[in-house]
Parts: C-alpha cells; sequence; structure tokens
C-alpha cells in the first residue's frame, strides 16, 4: 500500500464510482479498478461493494477512508509548500459570517487586495456550524466564526468582540412586550448560525421556549422582515448605522452576559500556512482593534 493506492480510493470513495474516480485522475476506468482490487488482495478485505448503481464503502473502507483523505491533503500541503516561493500568489479561499463581511471586512479585504495583487482572494460566506466543517474538510483556509470554538483539530485567535442586541421593528418599545405575546416569531439564519442559537438560549432564560421560526437566506431579508414586524432576531449592534440606517429597526440592549460575543478566525493546526495565508492573518492582525 502506498500514497498512489490511498489517492485512487479515496477518490472512488468520495465519488461513488469507478468512472468518475477515473475521469477525475486522468486515467482509464480498467487502471482504477485494478488498482482497487490489487489494494484489496494486499489487505485481504474487501473495501467496496459493488452494485449497478456505483459503489459503497464497506466497514474496512469506512475505516480506511480518514487515512486516506489525510494523505491527500497532506500530498496537496506537500505540493503546495514546494511551488510557494514566499510571495503572496495564488489561490487563497476564506470563509466568513455574513454579519462580519458586511461589517468588518471590505477595509481588510481592501487593503489585502491592494498589497497583494497576485493572490487570487475568493470570500464565502456561511454560519458557523457550515464555516467549522468547510475548514475542517480544507474548502476554505480559514474563516471567521463566532466563539467559543473548542476543536482538537482547530487553531483559533480572537479578531473582535461584538456587542449583539435584539432588533425589533422601530413600533416597539421594549422587549419584554413581546415576551408576554403568544404569537413571537424570531427570525434567523438557517441552523447551525450561532446567533440564531444564542436568541433562543437568551428567550429561555426570559420563560419563552418553543417561538415560532421564521428562516431566511440572507441578512438583508431578515432586518426587511424585522423591520416589518414580523418578529425579532439578534445581530451585532455595531450593524445598525454603518449597514443599515438608524431607525429601521429599533435596538434593545441586553446584559453583558448575553451580549458580548467573539469573533474568531480558525483554521487547521495541521495544515500548511500558505504566502498568502501568512500575509493575510498579518493584515487581521495589523487591523483588530
Amino acid at each position: 500500500m502506498d500514497a498512489a493506492d490511498l489517492r485512487i480510493f479515496e477518490a472512488v470513495a468520495r465519488l461513488g464510482g469507478m468512472n468518475r474516480a477515473a475521469a477525475e485522475l486522468h486515467t482509464v476506468q480498467s487502471n482504477v479498478t485494478a488498482r482497487i482490487r490489487l489494494l484489496e488482495d494486499e489487505l485481504k478485505t474487501p473495501l467496496f461493494e459493488r452494485s449497478s448503481r456505483g459503489v459503497a464503502l464497506t466497514d474496512a473502507g469506512r475505516r480506511l477512508l480518514p487515512y486516506a483523505v489525510r494523505v491527500r491533503h497532506l500530498l496537496e500541503d506537500a505540493r503546495r509548500a514546494v511551488e510557494d516561493g514566499g510571495a503572496p500568489a495564488g489561490p487563497l479561499t476564506i470563509g466568513s459570517l455574513e454579519s462580519t463581511a458586511a461589517l468588518r471586512l471590505s477595509p481588510l479585504l481592501s487593503t489585502y487586495v491592494a498589497q497583494y495583487p497576485e493572490v487570487d482572494l475568493v470570500l464565502r460566506t456561511g454560519t458557523t456550524l457550515e464555516l467549522i466543517q468547510d475548514v475542517l474538510e480544507h474548502r476554505v483556509e480559514g474563516a471567521f466564526v463566532c466563539g467559543p470554538v473548542d476543536h482538537p483539530e482547530l487553531e483559533a485567535e480572537v479578531v473582535v468582540r461584538e456587542e449583539l442586541a435584539i432588533l425589533t421593528a422601530p413600533a416597539v418599545a421594549s422587549v419584554d412586550e413581546l415576551l408576554t405575546r403568544g404569537d413571537l416569531k424570531i427570525v434567523v439564519l438557517r441552523a447551525g448560525c450561532s446567533y440564531r442559537q444564542r436568541l433562543e438560549d437568551i428567550l429561555v432564560k426570559r420563560g419563552v421556549a418553543g417561538a415560532r421560526l421564521l428562516e431566511f437566506g440572507t441578512l438583508e431579508a431578515i432586518v426587511a422582515c424585522v423591520a416589518a414586524g414580523l418578529g425579532v432576531t439578534l445581530l451585532p449592534k455595531a450593524l445598525i448605522g454603518p449597514v443599515w440606517r438608524d431607525g429601521r429597526v429599533a435596538i434593545h440592549e441586553l446584559p453583558a452576559a448575553d451580549a458580548l460575543v467573539d469573533t474568531l478566525f480558525i483554521r487547521r493546526r495541521d495544515a500548511y500556512v500558505s504566502s498568502a495565508l501568512a500575509a493575510f492573518l498579518h493584515c487581521v492582525r495589523q487591523a483588530a482593534p
């Protein structure tokens, strides 16, 4: 068993078929099939169950897969390290919460792009849960997420501390008057949003459980619905003014224990830090308040 065998095995497992793996690896299907059979003979156990619909991992294959994935990423990092001449260049994919992108990243990204024009920067947005998974699975090199994050494979550093607030329609004088209503709705992003989870926790502490959810795909849609009186949400207070005009929604401040939250930049501990990422981290640290 060598790295080439594991690379072929991982491609077949990820893509679900010998033909698809052959296309990705720029070889023929018969070669992929033969190499998989040789690997199974060497390990003395089947790694795939074959059917007319493709292949599925056996129990032994599932146990082998994490090691094959690690080998693939290690080889990719080795290639990137050799190709990295020290000057920031090439692709760099970063993830971010939508709120962080809207509130904090424009000046940072402008500075970075101006200083390092040879870097092909891509920004992807998502929820904290989605972004953590993206980092773990090497889909992004790092991401801005809502803390705390405690994962043995991730390194996290605090970028900024945000103050969260409950946002309602302008006519709402206090949150307490809403809590007494039986039709309270919270307007949130999809599951995995850390602000959504914190808002639900805050309401439970105030005796409100099972509030109805209105899910939307963007922050703009959420704020528009809150402004129209359809429900309440929880977002960084600093968004009001710089991103959305004052008076569009009412801001209801919270105790520090509920309001303060750290925005973190996370990355894999074991992943190669390219010159492009190192330069980006330097810009992040310089921009930190």
